[in-house]
């Protein structure tokens, strides 16, 4: 019999019968109607104030992160004492 090749040589059925556009088939103008704001991030988070990154959005971030820290620090106390219960025998 010899050595026959593992996949069909066949082309498979055609499932989706539209076609696709590229890229650079697209005109420039019709692909992104909104103004470029990565020149004004780019300011934003480059420049050097000490602060870090996640911090440089202003109060919005600042309310995250605050919020982030008190839930962890919370849910760490929790843990905390529910192993602590749990460690304890109970009284009969």
């Amino acid at each position: 019999q010899g050595l026959k090749p593992i996949v069909p040589t066949e082309s498979p059925a055609l499932i989706f019968g539209t076609t696709t556009k590229l890229a650079s088939d697209l005109p420039a103008t019709d692909s992104f109607l909104g103004k470029n704001k990565v020149p004004e991030l780019q300011k934003l988070f480059q420049k050097a104030d000490g602060l870090p990154v996640h911090l440089k959005g202003g109060v919005p971030d600042k309310l995250l992160y605050r919020t982030t820290m008190a839930l962890t620090i919370g849910g760490t106390i929790y843990c905390l004492v529910a192993l602590y219960m749990a460690s304890q025998p109970r009284n009969q």
